[in-house]
C-alpha cells in the first residue's frame, strides 16, 4: 500500500483542523481515481477519518483520546503515523495496528494549550507550537520506547501560531501573535546527523535562534518554506504577506499588501508561486517575476475577464499554468489529483473552488 503526503491545513475560520493523505488504488498506475483519506477534527475532542471513493465519503475511524478541542493534526506519509495536539496540552502519536489506530502519549510538559504541529521532513521529529510561548521538539527514544520532547523557551513573547520545517530537517521557522517570525536550530544529538545535506545548520546548538524577522506589526501566521528552502513566506493579520530570501544574517525581505481580508496560511506551489488562503474564502495567487519581485496575481476562483493590458494578462496566465504544470510533474501525479487536493487544502468550499480551477 502506497501513501503520498499532500499537505495539512488549519482552517481557523471554521474552527476545524484537517490533514490529508492521498492513497492510490490497488493498481499503482490508476492515478485518475485515487482514494482520498482525510483526518478531520469537527471542532471537538475527536478526530474523524473519512475515506472517499468515487462520489461518496465514508467515516472509517474515530480517534478518541483528547479531553478538549483538537487544534493540530499531521499525518506522516512515510511511517503512516498521525500526530494530534489539543487544548488539553497533550499530544498523541497514532499508529495503525491491525486495522485500528493505537495512541501513544507524548510528554510535552506544557502549561498552556498546544496549538499546532508538524512532522519534520525525515519524520523522525515533530514540532508543537503552544500558547505557553514555547515550541516542543519531540522525538522517539528507542531505549525507553516513548516519545519525549525538548523545549525551546524564552524566545517568543506570545503564543506560537504555526511551525514549518526547513527541508534540511534541522531549521524550524515559527510565527507568533507577538508579530514576529523566527528561525531556530533543532539539532538533537543522536537523532540528527552532521552531513552535507544539513549544511552549516548541523553546527548550531539546539534552540539557537538563527534569525528574528520583525516585518509584521500584527499577529503572524502560516509560515512556510519554499521547496528548496531558499525562501520563507508568512502572513500577518494586517492583510500583508512577507517573503524572505537568504534567511540568515543579511536576509532580503519583501512585503506585499492587499486590500482584502487577512490570510491565514500559505502554500508554495513552486519556488516562484505561492497560494494564500484566509478569511475571504477565496485563495490568492502570488508570484515572483524574473527579478525576484513578488506581487499579487489574482484570486484562484476569479473568472477570467478582459485585462487592461492583454499582454500582461496573458503573461500572468501563462506563468500560472507553467508553475502548475511544473508542480504536477515534480509530484509525479496527474491533473485531477492536484486539482482536488489543492482545493481541499485551500478552501473548504470545495465545489466552488473546483469549478474555478476546472474553468
Amino acid at each position: 500500500m502506497y501513501y503520498y503526503k499532500l499537505y495539512n491545513v488549519a482552517a481557523s475560520y471554521y474552527s476545524m483542523v484537517f490533514s490529508y493523505i492521498s492513497r492510490s488504488q490497488a493498481y499503482e498506475h490508476d492515478l485518475l481515481f485515487p482514494l482520498l483519506v482525510i483526518a478531520v477534527c469537527p471542532n471537538t475532542e475527536e478526530v474523524h477519518i473519512y475515506q472517499s471513493s468515487e462520489d461518496k465519503w465514508e467515516k472509517i475511524h474515530v480517534l478518541q483520546k483528547h479531553d478538549q478541542v483538537v487544534c493540530g493534526i499531521d499525518w506522516s506519509s512515510k511511517m503512516n503515523k498521525i500526530v494530534t495536539v489539543s487544548h488539553d496540552r497533550n499530544s498523541y502519536v497514532w499508529n495503525q495496528e491491525g486495522g485500528e489506530w493505537v495512541a501513544t502519549l507524548v510528554i510535552l510538559r506544557l502549561n498552556r494549550a498546544a496549538l499546532c504541529v508538524q512532522w519534520s521532513p525525515k519524520e523522525n521529529k515533530f514540532a508543537v507550537g503552544s500558547g505557553a510561548k514555547t515550541v516542543c521538539i519531540c522525538y522517539y527514544e528507542q531505549e525507553n520506547n516513548w516519545w519525549v520532547s525538548k523545549l525551546i523557551r524564552k524566545k517568543h513573547n506570545s503564543s506560537v501560531t504555526s511551525v514549518a520545517w526547513h527541508p534540511n530537517n534541522i531549521l524550524l521557522a515559527t510565527t507568533s501573535t507577538d508579530g514576529k517570525c523566527r528561525v531556530f536550530s533543532t539539532f538533537i544529538k543522536g537523532v540528527d546527523t552532521r552531513d552535507s545535506e544539513a549544511g552549516s545548520a548541523s553546527d548550531t546548538k539546539f534552540g539557537e535562534q538563527i534569525i528574528q524577522l520583525d516585518l509584521s506589526y500584527s499577529w503572524a501566521f502560516g509560515v512556510k518554506w519554499s521547496p528548496s528552502g531558499n525562501t520563507l513566506a508568512y502572513v500577518g493579520h494586517n492583510s500583508m504577506i512577507y517573503f524572505v530570501d537568504d534567511v540568515g544574517p543579511s536576509p532580503l525581505a519583501q512585503s506585499v499588501a492587499f486590500r482584502d481580508l487577512p490570510l491565514r496560511d500559505v502554500f508554495f506551489v513552486s519556488e516562484k508561486m505561492v497560494i494564500g488562503v484566509g478569511f475571504d474564502c477565496n485563495p490568492m495567487v502570488f508570484a515572483a517575476d524574473e527579478s525576484g519581485l513578488w506581487s499579487f496575481i489574482r484570486f484562484l476562483g476569479q473568472k477570467q475577464t478582459a485585462p487592461t493590458s492583454a499582454r500582461a494578462g496573458s503573461q500572468h496566465c501563462n506563468r500560472f499554468q507553467e508553475h502548475l504544470e511544473n508542480y504536477m510533474v515534480s509530484q509525479s501525479t496527474t491533473m485531477p489529483v492536484i486539482m482536488v487536493t489543492i482545493l481541499i487544502r485551500v478552501d473548504v468550499h470545495m465545489k466552488t473552488a473546483l469549478l474555478a480551477l476546472c474553468h
